[in-house]
């Protein structure tokens, strides 16, 4: 909250969110504001169930008297809706505002169906976790959807996105709020869309990693994406084109057309539909990174070998990533994040990048798998709709 002074009523429910203040009295130390103006603004919140009293506080006076009362962010006030897209396959939940899961689904959801139907499935999805999760419809604050395609985040649209056919410039937040209204009855709700690498990272870091300040997160399944969270927040580029590693040329593919229509694309010989498309050239039923997935599971050795030829190859291009960012942690996520490509991406990786770059770096695999997406898209919501000038605007909305 660099630059902005710290008195409204959405800065107090920053402050006890983070955790930086928790009392009245250390609000109106951090915040210089006076007992009354204080009691003022928490009232509001207060009144619109954003807050709670909690235990207690120690007390501070060597004279003894009452503790100071300490005030929670009310995390059942409201639940978020959150869904992760990938080329065949989709899950969703909901969760808690803390970003407990509830409920959850995944099944078959093929994206080259067009936007349209995919979404419109997504709604009946939401609707029936919904009833399972014992929640109503009226208590959903905003829904995440994670996209395996590049995003601007200002309009919530996919843009020129390789593995979408369809779903170029398509207005994904009003399909997905209709749909929701749709299926439940209740009126629109904010919808936040963002690439899937971005928030598997967003998820990831604020997890299990808080205290890493660059954060590098490579997804490795049908394609191949980078999210990349610096001093806790998403780094997107100029129009949500950061992190698009599958599209670096490479020296190895210059034979391979790559389904964004050029030639020598990484993704094109090291992700996961690459290592399908080799073993299936090989007499080895697989037809996408799911299914090396599970080869690689069974111990199959010739999935195992491409897997690890595929990581040096991404090893090579992470070495100008890691020289870059400098990074404190390299987490390799998807479907071939296991121990034949991580053993060829640090192969590669301690060999091309310098000592320099990679003395403090850890390399690891997720910590969440596959609700990674969920996270990250629910936490995005939350943060997107507490932000101090939100509070304000929806506090003046609710008329408290």
């Amino acid at each position: 909250m660099t630059g902005r002074s710290q008195t409204g009523a959405g800065d107090l429910l920053e402050l006890v969110r983070s955790g930086r203040a928790v009392t009245r009295g250390a609000l109106q130390q951090a915040t210089g504001l006076s007992r009354a103006t204080v009691g003022q603004r928490l009232d509001r919140l207060f009144r619109a169930g954003w807050l709670r009293e909690g235990a207690g506080g120690p007390v501070d006076s060597p004279l003894g008297g009452r503790p100071s009362i300490t005030l929670e962010f009310d995390d059942a006030h409201a639940v978020v809706l959150a869904a992760d897209l990938e080329t065949r396959h989709a899950r969703a939940c909901v969760l808690s505002l803390t970003g407990e899961i509830l409920a959850e689904h995944s099944g078959t959801l093929v994206i080259e169906d067009g936007p349209d139907a995919v979404l419109g499935e997504l709604g009946r999805w939401f609707a029936e976790l919904l009833e399972k999760a014992g929640h109503r419809a009226e208590e959903v604050c905003g829904i995440g959807l994670a996209v395996p395609g590049p995003v601007d985040l200002e309009s919530g649209r996919v843009v020129q996105p390789p593995i979408m056919p369809g779903w170029d410039g398509y207005d994904i937040r009003g399909r997905l709020s209709g749909a929701f209204t749709e299926h439940t009855g209740t009126g629109p709700v904010p919808v936040l869309v963002d690439n899937d690498a971005n928030l598997m990272a967003y998820g990831e870091q604020r997890t299990a990693y808080p205290d890493c300040s660059a954060f590098v997160l490579v997804k490795v399944s049908t394609g191949i994406g980078a999210g990349v969270v610096v001093d806790g927040s998403v780094y997107r580029g100029i129009d949500g084109g950061a992190g698009d590693l599958g599209h670096i040329r490479v020296p190895a593919g210059t034979e391979a057309l790559c389904r964004c229509g050029s030639y020598g694309c990484l993704a094109a010989v090291a992700s996961g539909g690459a290592v399908a498309r080799r073993l299936a050239a090989a007499g080895v039923p697989a037809a996408s990174g799911s299914d090396v997935r599970d080869l690689l599971a069974s111990g199959h050795p010739e999935a195992a070998a491409l897997a690890r030829d595929a990581g040096r190859q991404v090893g090579d291009v992470l070495a100008t990533v890691v020289t870059l960012l400098n990074p404190g942690v390299l987490m390799i996520a998807g479907d071939l994040a296991g121990t034949p490509f991580l053993t060829g991406v640090r192969e590669l990786l301690y060999q091309r990048a310098l000592p320099r770059s990679t003395a403090r770096l850890e390399v690891v695999t997720s910590r969440l798998g596959e609700r990674a997406g969920l996270i990250g898209a629910g936490a995005l919501v939350v943060e997107h709709l507490y932000a101090p000038e939100r509070v304000e605007e929806r506090l003046l909305a609710m008329g408290v």
